[in-house]
């Protein structure tokens, strides 16, 4: 009911703002951001060269500077986009996941499940077994976000006694977690695509599962292959199983559908009254912990609330309106309604960093592209939520690498070259457009 809710709201919110004239300069801001960040991080060959939030600073000046209105017009724009609903949702988010995580940390519940991972699980089949769970997750509760919130953590602790690089098993929790919220039918990407394209969520589910099942299957057989050279020294070790409960209770609470911030706050309750019954904290230090842990999230929310502000301008400005008129105008075929649908869908998450917003955004736009063309509604959901979740699964400015990588205090740009699942997803997309696949929701010929 949360999750339509809040589809409902965004849907009202965007149809009351899609009338901005189209207008391409509206798009530096991103492109400076682009430049400051990812280009120069790539030519000096250092990813933390440039912080994220510096690069982010400039950009948002340079939205503000090109947007029209007077100062404070500019800058009330800024503030309400910074303010979305959405945005300060995530912030939320950031600051019980911190709060949660150090908590938990400190009082020993991560050894705990790490130990117990590495007592279940062969050393070759770790890898794999993070994969899986994250999969198994994120179907279920229908967020990424939680996903990642819930295992980044265990994927740190094996890394460190696995010997693995930790922007490759953060990458495993994040391929995992999109694998799901790609399919969940409690996602909000696919409450969006198929109430834009008035399609049943499980027809929806069909046709996705055609194109990513196969995916995940080969990424599970990749991850076994590279799991044979792990080798985890004295991994049976003696589980303390009571530190285990936060993060039982977090996975539990999840799996049953409860909101991300009331399964946040059971874990850092759980988190407290286990390091106080263990002697492992005092109450006083499970407080210095929660504080630790939200000031650790400090620059993630304040990424996220920049992002929200210069995002916002470049909507108003005209910037995701001039992308759109410039991928539409010149479709003549299925097959390029298509990927105009895909490229609509993909860079709007790209100007939002958020695969909600942008399905919600391009929906009504792509259902009309889809009846135009004739192409099958069901198709249409598919690729408005598969495309969307790719496009958010490998942007560095993303809630999900930015809370894995704020997590393991790592950049979040050293995460991409390991995200194998999402960028394979990409591809089997793309796949399935050229090679009209699947067939039978792909022969629909011009209307």
């Amino acid at each position: 009911m949360a999750k339509v809710i809040l589809f409902k709201h965004y849907l009202i919110f965007t149809r009351m703002n899609q009338t901005f004239k189209a207008n391409g300069w509206a798009l530096i801001p991103l492109g400076v951001f682009l430049v400051v960040y990812l280009l120069t991080s790539i030519i000096v060959g250092d990813f933390y060269k440039v912080p994220i939030t510096v690069a982010f600073v400039i950009s948002s000046i340079v939205s503000i500077i090109i947007s029209k209105g007077t100062l404070n017009e500019r800058i009330e724009h800024f503030s309400k986009g910074a303010a979305n609903p959405n945005i300060m949702l995530m912030v939320w988010i950031f600051i019980l996941a911190g709060a949660f995580a150090q908590t938990a940390k400190s009082m020993g519940a991560v050894d705990a499940t790490v130990n117990l991972a590495l007592n279940i699980l062969p050393d070759n089949l770790l890898i794999a077994g993070i994969f899986i769970s994250a999969c198994f997750i994120s179907l279920s509760v229908g967020t990424s976000v939680g996903t990642i919130v819930a295992l980044v953590p265990v994927a740190m602790g094996i890394a460190e006694k696995a010997s693995l690089e930790l922007p490759f098993m953060m990458a495993v929790v994040i391929g995992g977690a999109f694998f799901g919220d790609n399919l969940s039918f409690i996602s909000d990407t696919t409450i969006a695509a198929t109430k834009t394209q008035g399609c049943e969520m499980k027809d929806k589910f069909r046709v996705n599962s055609m194109i990513v099942l196969p995916v995940a299957l080969i990424m599970c057989i990749i991850y076994i292959y590279i799991g044979l050279g792990v080798n985890v020294a004295n991994s049976h070790i003696e589980v303390e199983w009571i530190k285990v409960i936060p993060y039982i209770l977090v996975l539990g609470t999840a799996i049953a559908g409860m909101n991300v911030m009331l399964v946040l706050l059971l874990g850092m309750a759980a988190s407290t009254i286990v390091g106080i019954t263990t002697g492992s904290l005092n109450f006083f230090d499970c407080f210095g912990a929660m504080g630790e842990g939200i000031v650790g999230m400090g620059e993630l929310s304040i990424i996220t609330l920049l992002a929200g502000g210069m995002l916002e301008l470049i909507r108003r400005g005209g910037g995701i309106q001039f992308i759109i008129d410039k991928l539409t105008n010149k479709v003549n075929s299925v097959r390029a309604a298509e990927f105009s649908i895909a490229g609509l869908v993909s860079f709007a998450n790209l100007c939002t960093a958020n695969n909600t917003i942008a399905v919600i955004t391009i929906g009504p736009i792509a259902k009309s592209i889809a009846d135009k063309f004739g192409i099958d509604s069901r198709k249409s959901a598919s690729l408005l939520d598969t495309f969307s979740c790719f496009v958010q699964g490998i942007i560095p400015y993303g809630a999900q690498l930015l809370i894995a990588s704020s997590l393991a205090k790592i950049s979040p740009l050293s995460i991409i070259e390991y995200l194998y699942y999402p960028f394979l997803m990409g591809i089997a997309a793309i796949l399935a457009i050229i090679f009209r696949y699947p067939r039978r929701y792909s022969v629909k010929e011009i209307k």
